[in-house]
């Protein structure tokens, strides 16, 4: 069923998000802090430009935020002209910002009070992921609200999963970038020995990548890794704001992430070299600097 939904945020994921969502046939009303890149976007989309995020979500039904952190998600949500202001009883507010479990938890009950329901639904697979329309799509919050939600998400989602109550897709997202942090720093870790060893890099991970070592980061960052291009992608700097998250939840939760904590104090290191808006796969300049050891 086509509807008027709202999108909230343009960056480069919302950008392709809500563009997907207009080419399925929906009426998206947009905005953006900078109301230029909400015009340009309704140059190329259709749909229609709103003043606040507040004066989006009227009128919708879904109302979709995709945001850079916790303040910023506060701002948009909460704040004097914030969506939830603007949002009717038995709405629902849907939001794809990698965020803390605990301000998940917040918007779902404030939602509550305010008479309809909220689901924390971060995304994985990055810009490119965005750009095609298959992202995989983890959501926390209730059951119900989920499924009326999941037609409109398939719009941009390969995958889409409903993990639990509030938080539980947040909490599944820290989980994923546990993961990858270890990845990349194992992926750049052997693509260093590689080059030490006097191999060919690009016929080792050609070879690798046969078995078991292989992953999405080794076909996908390897090759931009050998190269030292490093400008583009997922930045250091919002994966260290992930890790941060990540290590918090794990004390919480009283379990140890020693690999998480090395790699984020390694990042670390990234961005006092002024590499903090570099691709996170950058990891291997510190193993080239020889400052490998942290």
């Amino acid at each position: 069923m086509k509807e008027r939904v709202a999108f909230l945020c343009l960056g480069a994921m919302g950008w392709p998000m809500a563009g997907h969502l207009a080419r399925a046939g929906h009426t998206v009303v947009v905005w953006n802090r900078t109301p230029s890149r909400a015009e340009a976007w309704c140059a190329e989309h259709g749909g229609a430009r709103a003043e606040s995020p507040a004066a989006a979500a009227r009128g919708a039904r879904v109302v979709l935020c995709c945001t850079g952190d916790d303040a910023a998600l506060r701002t948009v949500a909460l704040g004097p002209q914030g969506a939830f202001s603007g949002m009717e009883p038995g709405s629902l507010f849907v939001d794809h910002t990698t965020a803390s479990p605990a301000i998940a938890r917040e918007l779902a009950a404030e939602a509550g009070r305010r008479g309809f329901a909220a689901l924390d639904a971060p995304v994985s697979g990055g810009e490119d992921g965005a750009r095609r329309g298959a992202l995989t799509v983890m959501v926390g919050g209730p059951a119900e609200a989920y499924a009326g939600a999941e037609a409109l998400l398939q719009a941009y989602a390969r995958k889409c999963c409903w993990m639990g109550p509030a938080g539980a897709g947040q909490l599944t997202k820290l989980a994923n970038q546990i993961c990858i942090a270890g990845l990349l720093e194992a992926l750049a870790e052997g693509l260093r020995f590689a080059e030490a060893a006097g191999l060919d890099p690009r016929r080792v991970v050609e070879v690798i990548s046969q078995g078991a070592a292989q992953s999405w980061q080794m076909d996908r960052r390897a090759g931009t890794m050998i190269e030292g291009r490093f400008d583009f992608g997922f930045a250091v700097d919002w994966m260290r704001k992930d890790l941060g998250m990540a290590l918090a939840e794990g004390r919480r939760l009283g379990v140890a992430l020693p690999a998480t904590a090395l790699v984020d104090r390694r990042y670390a290191d990234l961005q006092r070299l002024g590499h903090g808006r570099s691709d996170t796969s950058s990891l291997i300049e510190l193993l080239r600097r020889g400052d490998g050891a942290t």
